[in-house]
This record gives C-alpha cells, structure tokens and sequence, in this order.
C-alpha cells in the first residue's frame, strides 16, 4: 500500500528530496566539525589529528573579558532590532492589504522589496554617502540651513538610531510577503459583517486583521527569538566604525577577529557552538511560554 502511494506521487517526493539533501549536506554535514571545539586544532594535521583538549578552549572564551562585551551588543542590537523592526513588517502588510487600488499597491510592495536585494555593502556606502560627517548628505543639508552636524555615525547613540532605522528599510518591505500572504487566507464575510454592524476600519483591523495573522506573528516572534545571540556579520561591520565599537563590535565580528585574522580556529569554534546551544534554548524556552501564554507555537 505504501510502496503503491510511493510511485503515484514520486514526484511529490523527488522534490520534497532536494530540501531534505540540501540540509544533509549544508546544515547536518558541517556539524562533524564542531569537535574543533573540542581540540588544539592544527590547520595541517586537520581534525582527526589534532590532539584533544576538552573544555579548555571554552575556559580561555569565557575569561576574555571581548567576549562578554561582545555578548552584550549583541542582545543589545538584537532586542533593539526586535522592538523596532519586528513590528515594521506587520504594521506595513496590514497598510498594503487596506489599499484598495490594485496598482498603487503593485508598485509600493515593489518599491518595498527592492532594498532587500541590495548587498549590505551597497547599503553601508549609501548610509556614509547621506550619514557621513563631513560629505554626507543631510549633514550638508543642515549645515546649509543653519543647524550643527548629526555624528550618526561616529557617536554611539546616535549609530545605533542609524543602525536600527537602516535595517528596519532594509528587512520590513520583505517581512510583509509572509503577512500578506496569511491575510489572503481571511474570510472577506467577516469584513463585509462587521462593516454592516457599523465597525469602523480601526476596529475591523484590530478584531479581525490582526487576530487573523497571530499565527504567523508568534511563529515569527519566537524564531526571532531564537536568534537573539545569533547576528549577522555584514550589517554591524559595515556600518560600524572604530569610533562606536562600543556598540558595533559583536559576536560574529568577534568570530571573524579570532577565527580568521588570528587564526585561532579553536576559539571561533567554540563562539560558534555557544550561540547554537543558547539559541536552541531560546527557541524551545518561548515556544513553551508561547503555548503556555497563548496556545500557539511551532513545535
């Protein structure tokens, strides 16, 4: 019986095979070299011949005193980001899907996308071309009005604005794709009836629209968790400077420091694996207090 599903539907199967190999390969297959954690790693004698230390790659991580300010920043941007950015794309799918001309719509979700698709190098040179101190912009702009200069890049408080407020032009136009795509799933009865007993669009949004996309919302909420000690590299190093380090520097800048400029292969590994571990535990933590809380979850 289940041999005769298999060729009626091996199709469904050969292309559900091509995620399944791609994990095998990109995602399961890299983990065999998590034992570099493990060991004094010697780039020649490769991993099976490198001798083992145990722990001790993890005592000399968890002394560096770069380690915990790196830690720091990077909850600090990520719960920042969370604040900020999360609720961008929300905000934004539920304007779109309130727009009643069709091709007002098409163009603003096309103009939305686009900055998703630029390379963070492209968007850090056009952040100094309109942020910079000297050359930028709208410093230029105020100058020529009369007002001082902003430091949005070379004052800490004032990058970190910059910082979030680029990524949130960045990541919301593409963040929307998901919600639009729950709220086309809506009944539209249940508009057209709350409209007749006289509910205004304020209302609609907030009793219908968004109850509509709480699934979405909470499995979102809780991956985003689960990366809050995770950072990209490109954003922090691009934007960031010498000047606001303080804040720039971050755990997989700190990586790059130690893993591929001093080429202390043991210590990246070991960054690595403790922002894994502390991932996994943020994600199974909120998905129980989300089921708890809220009865939705993802796993």
């Amino acid at each position: 019986m289940n041999l005769t599903y298999l060729k009626r539907y091996w199709q469904l199967y050969a292309l559900i095979s091509l995620p399944i190999i791609y994990f095998l390969i990109f995602r399961y297959g890299p983990m065999y070299g998590v034992q570099i954690a493990f060991k004094d790693f010697n780039l020649f004698q490769g991993i099976n011949g490198s001798e083992w230390i145990g722990f001790d790659a993890f005592r000399e991580v968890f002394a560096m005193p770069d380690f915990y300010t790196t830690l720091r920043n990077t909850f600090m941007l990520n719960f920042l980001d969370l604040i900020v950015s999360f609720p961008a794309p929300i905000i934004l799918a539920i304007m779109l899907y309130e727009v009643r001309f069709k091709w007002f719509k098409k163009i603003s979700q096309t103009i939305l996308y686009i900055p998703h698709f630029i390379s963070w190098v492209i968007i850090g040179g056009i952040v100094y071309q309109l942020f910079g101190n000297q050359s930028g912009m709208v410093n230029n702009l105020l100058q020529s009005m009369g007002f001082d200069s902003i430091p949005f890049l070379t004052e800490k408080n004032s990058w970190l604005v910059t910082y979030l407020f680029t990524g949130v032009w960045q990541s919301a136009g593409w963040g929307t794709i998901l919600y639009l795509a729950a709220l086309t799933g809506v009944n539209k009865e249940l508009f057209e009836a709350a409209e007749i007993d006289g509910a205004t669009r304020l209302k609609r949004i907030w009793h219908i629209t968004i109850p509509s996309i709480k699934p979405t919302i909470v499995t979102l909420l809780i991956l985003n968790l689960g990366n809050m000690v995770s950072i990209g590299f490109d954003r922090p190093y691009v934007i960031g400077n010498t000047a606001v380090r303080e804040y720039s520097d971050v755990l997989s800048t700190f990586v790059y420091r130690i893993g591929l400029q001093s080429g202390q292969y043991t210590l990246a590994t070991v960054v690595g694996l403790f922002q894994a571990v502390v991932g996994l535990v943020f994600v199974l933590g909120s998905n129980y207090l989300s089921k708890k809380t809220t009865g939705e979850g993802i796993l």
